[in-house]
């Protein structure tokens, strides 16, 4: 199985789910250039990370890979075994996935948003008081317990990995007591420190 990444973009959400399942994996380092060369554009067409190979089979999508990953390796846990405990988890997969990591998309792609150095900052200024207002959501949910879907799942990688993204982006989530305990037990976990060591992370 090999999982082609940006260091600490979103493949490292995937990265530690494999950790964390003993899941079997190589690394494929692919540069910003590659991504949008033929070659790698056969694997994804988006031209996009992370693109998971299987053996014949070829995925792409955080969000479907980890579920991939769970599935393959049940005993990890990382997906629950009721309708409603897989349904929390796809909840807050979701609002990493689809809601975070879309806000942020706003601010690394500015340049293509907005033309004027005021109209960037504008875009930038919003999305942090947006990606504010979303985080805040998790941290309500992580009261009173360790892990986003209250069991360790596949959502809790992708959160630490947008939160590693809030840092670098100076987004302020200092109030956010719940969000930086989840952060600390994260950057505490074998698996995860594994993920970074791989990436060139830590």
């Amino acid at each position: 199985m090999k999982l082609y990444y940006l260091p600490g973009a979103c493949p490292l959400a995937s990265n530690i789910a494999m950790e964390w399942a003993g899941q079997d994996y190589e690394l494929k380092l692919v540069s910003r250039e590659a991504l949008k060369q033929p070659a790698y554009l056969a694997l994804n067409p988006l031209g996009a990370v992370p693109t998971l190979v299987d053996g014949d089979f070829i995925l792409t999508q955080s969000s479907a890979i980890l579920e991939y990953i769970a599935d393959l390796n049940p005993e990890a846990g990382l997906l629950p075994d009721t309708a409603r405990g897989r349904a929390e988890v796809r909840r807050w997969l979701g609002l990493c996935n689809a809601d975070i990591h879309r806000t942020f998309g706003n601010i690394f792609g500015v340049q293509g948003l907005a033309s004027t150095p005021e109209a960037q900052q504008e875009v930038v200024e919003k999305s942090a008081a947006r990606l504010q207002a979303l985080f805040a959501l998790a941290d309500q949910q992580l009261e009173g317990q360790e892990w986003l879907a209250g069991t360790r799942s596949i959502a809790d990688p992708y959160l630490y990995t947008v939160l590693r993204w809030a840092k670098a982006k100076n987004i302020d989530l200092s109030a956010m007591k719940n969000l930086s305990a989840f952060h600390e037990r994260m950057e505490q976990d074998s698996g995860v420190q594994a993920a970074l060591k791989a990436q060139g992370l830590s």
